[in-house]
């Protein structure tokens, strides 16, 4: 018989990739969003796998509406992606972004706790749960978030280890560090990067304007990373995991890297606007993901060079 899968949060980036690595595995896949009705589901479109999907309105932070979805397929694995997913715009909608992502999670537990406990949980936590992280962050670091993202996901991560430890739940976090891929959209930094240099080289007298080009991260592919979100969920016990490449670069590397690959130099079309600065950031975010590679067998398989060319070659 097929395992059948609930993603939550099915419309973004990782929805669309691991329900692609999941049908490839012949698992039957149920999206919710929290209206399937006026969703547009564009990145399942890009991927030909909107119609390979039975998709489903469900409002995480809403306990009924959980219970009801799950109650009436009977997930074997429940892979949680929902939430707010700017950093930027949770200094904006604090409330809306706690709500979304600890309350949602919370839910999910609740419902699996009272209808069936051998139900599997992913819960996809962040690096930005860890704050400064000058030494690389592994799963004993301790967490000081800088924004309201990353509050409500160190709180996410928190509630999946409670119910894995005082209900006995197969749940468990992917403490994910930035992950990238062409279908994000324009308002993220990465994509903002590559579409102000394609334009220029197009013949655009754009500038690309940035705040804060001397953050560090470690950006990894969203396809390479949900394969990971996969395999703790078949481990024998239930155990969370940093994942990333393991290789930090500042912003200003990244963009001095995305112009070179359009033989342009980047200082002559970048605009510092210190207005984009936001309120509190995470200067150096590092990450250890040692034990992912050695107990999930899991590792990036994409540098942040094969990121950048990605993204450029398959510009939907």
């Amino acid at each position: 018989m097929k395992k059948t899968a609930l993603i939550c949060g099915i419309s973004g980036q990782d929805g669309a990739y691991l329900t692609k690595f999941l049908l490839e595995k012949n698992y039957k896949v149920i999206g919710t969003s929290r209206d399937s009705s006026i969703t547009p589901f564009i990145n399942l479109e890009k991927f030909n796998l909107k119609n390979k999907v039975k998709l489903e309105t469900m409002i995480l932070d809403n306990y009924q509406s959980v219970e009801k979805i799950i109650e009436k397929y009977s997930p074997s694995e429940i892979y949680n992606l929902a939430g707010q997913t700017s950093v930027a715009n949770s200094f904006v909608l604090p409330l809306e972004t706690m709500q979304s992502i600890s309350a949602g999670v919370l839910n999910l537990l609740e419902a699996v706790r009272h209808i069936n406990k051998k139900i599997k949980v992913y819960n996809s936590g962040s690096g930005d749960c860890f704050g400064e992280t000058a030494i690389p962050a592994d799963e004993n670091h301790p967490f000081r978030p800088k924004s309201p993202y990353g509050i409500a996901k160190a709180a996410s991560i928190f509630q999946t280890k409670n119910y894995r430890e005082a209900y006995n739940l197969f749940c468990c976090s992917g403490i994910l560090f930035n992950h990238e891929s062409p279908l994000r959209p324009s308002r993220f930094v990465t994509k903002k990067i590559i579409e102000a240099a394609r334009n220029i080289k197009n013949g655009s007298k754009e500038k690309l304007t940035l705040g804060n080009i001397k953050i560090t991260r470690d950006w990894g592919f969203a396809g390479d990373y949900v394969e990971s979100m996969w395999k703790m969920l078949q481990m024998d016990k239930p155990e969370d995991y940093v994942i990333a490449t393991g290789t930090s670069h500042t912003l200003e590397n990244f963009v001095k890297k995305v112009f070179e690959k359009f033989n342009l130099y980047y200082k002559k079309y970048l605009t510092i606007d210190k207005s984009l600065y936001r309120p509190l950031d995470i200067h150096v975010s590092k990450a250890n993901p040692k034990k992912a590679n050695k107990q999930l067998h899991w590792q990036s398989k994409h540098t942040i060079d094969d990121l950048i060319d990605l993204i450029i070659k398959n510009n939907f």
